[in-house]
């Protein structure tokens, strides 16, 4: 599964000299990047705080058989350094739950990034057939051709309740709204999945490479049409230095896994 970004790859090559430039344009970029780490673990704290006490966002019952991350959860990848992450499941339930839950499974150490093209960085495809998790599925969304588990597609646009299912913004006809939590940071999370099949997603998953100037939200062709699930707090000028064929060495849960609920 290879996700389609060539509009947005089009609409930004430009841009990308501006990460490859001179050793003094670098030395901004990684400050800049220490900067948004320290806003976006601060802005998380806060909103934490916000969010009142018990609050579960809703999800519909058919999906009730796949893992469920109910508030936000910490994890980290290492390689030679190491990112921290925070997974939002308070704005995407069923994907951020499927991540933590891989993760805690080990499905994603010792495996290698399949794709780093300036735009992206993406991991999560499986040695084998398989182009996913192979695990029990869920009844409303089956599994895929090599028995993985898929999830549905989870959009969260701003002022809705919880999110929508099954299909993109533009085709739920809301297009141009604001999701809950765009790709408007570098090492904004989303997950992968084929272009014309919205419930395609199993265990791949992307790390967006520019930050919020370059990729505004809402002016971009993943808003509303991936999901985005999680973003950097810690490491992310590391993303840049990221190699195919990379491994991760280590891929943890360190806080919130008791806020991941499992199918009974």
């Amino acid at each position: 599964m290879k996700t389609k970004f060539e509009p947005l790859e089009s609409s930004l090559r430009a841009s990308q000299d501006a990460l490859n430039g001179s050793d003094q344009e670098r030395d901004a970029l990684d400050k800049s990047y220490r900067v948004q780490d320290d806003i976006q673990k601060m802005l998380s704290k806060l909103e934490e705080q916000m969010v009142p006490e018990g609050y579960v966002t809703p999800v519909p019952e058919e999906y009730r058989d796949l893992p469920q991350l109910q508030g936000r959860a910490t994890g980290t990848l290492s390689k030679e350094a190491r990112m921290t992450m925070i997974i939002d499941g308070y704005a995407s339930p069923v994907t951020g739950g499927n991540f933590v839950d891989l993760v805690q499974k080990g499905f994603y150490t010792n495996m290698d990034i399949q794709r780093s093209d300036g735009f992206v960085v993406q991991t999560g495809d499986p040695k084998g057939e398989a182009d996913g998790y192979v695990g029990t599925p869920s009844k409303s969304v089956g599994a895929g051709k090599h028995g993985e588990r898929l999830i549905p597609l989870e959009i969260f646009v701003k002022g809705d309740k919880g999110p929508f299912y099954e299909t993109n913004i533009e085709d739920e006809g809301r297009g141009g709204e604001a999701t809950v939590l765009p790709f408007s940071s570098y090492g904004a999370m989303g997950w992968a999945r084929e272009e014309y099949e919205a419930n395609s997603g199993s265990s791949q998953f992307f790390w967006l490479l520019f930050d919020s100037d370059l990729t505004p939200a809402g002016k971009n062709v993943l808003d509303g049409r991936y999901p985005c699930f999680g973003y950097v707090v810690e490491g992310a000028d590391f993303l840049r230095d990221i190699k195919e064929g990379d491994i991760i060495v280590s891929a943890k849960v360190t806080e919130g896994t008791e806020k991941l609920l499992q199918p009974k």
